[in-house]
């Protein structure tokens, strides 16, 4: 079942580094086309459609898909995906399309020659700031932990990246100082929009 978005995150994500059986980068889109092409070739079938009810009460399983269509199944796998997580403030849902994004790769250009704010400090943060360099002149990173919890291999190219600064207390504890984590006006903060 193909779900809402099949490939799920994968497919707008640039480079992934921590896939088992790959030593060096392999690109997000690429690596669910094979999965996809593989599941295939073993005799899989896979349906373009959304599970929206299950009954787990009896055996086989009977899954309802979003078409009316009914599946019976001997297991079922909840595999629900990820999905851009907000901050819940009122200017996000005002200002998406105008400044604000969850997704660097799918809006980066529009960031370009701009001064940027990416907040978070996980994988997805830190992989989204580390994406924006390409566009924006600068990115600045707004978390709010003692440390980040990105992989030590994004953290390293974080820190190491001269375009990009930090708001948090991580930041501090590294060998470049924190930097202001104002944004001029006619810059744009990804999860913020436009500053005035």
């Amino acid at each position: 079942m193909a779900g809402l978005e099949p490939g799920g995150q994968l497919t707008i994500t640039t480079d992934v580094e921590n896939y088992p059986g790959f030593a060096d980068v392999i690109q997000g889109p690429w690596l669910m086309e094979q999965m996809a092409a593989q599941a295939k070739h073993v005799g899989t079938e896979l349906v373009e459609d959304l599970i929206t009810q299950v009954d787990f009460t009896t055996r086989p399983f009977r899954c309802v898909a979003d078409s009316g269509e009914i599946f019976l199944a001997d297991a079922v796998i909840i595999a629900t995906g990820a999905q851009a997580r907000w901050l819940g403030i009122e200017s996000e849902e005002r200002l998406q399309g105008r400044g604000v994004s969850a997704c660097a790769t799918c809006d980066g250009f529009f960031y370009r020659g701009k001064a940027v704010a990416v907040v978070g400090g996980g994988n997805t943060a830190v992989e989204e700031a580390l994406y924006l360099t390409h566009h924006a002149d600068s990115v600045t990173l707004i978390h709010r932990r003692e440390a980040l919890r990105a992989e030590k291999i994004l953290q390293a190219r974080l820190f190491a990246h001269p375009k990009i600064t930090s708001s948090g207390t991580a930041w501090s504890r590294r060998s470049r100082p924190a930097a202001s984590p104002r944004l001029s006006p006619g810059s744009a903060c990804a999860m913020c929009g436009p500053v005035r």
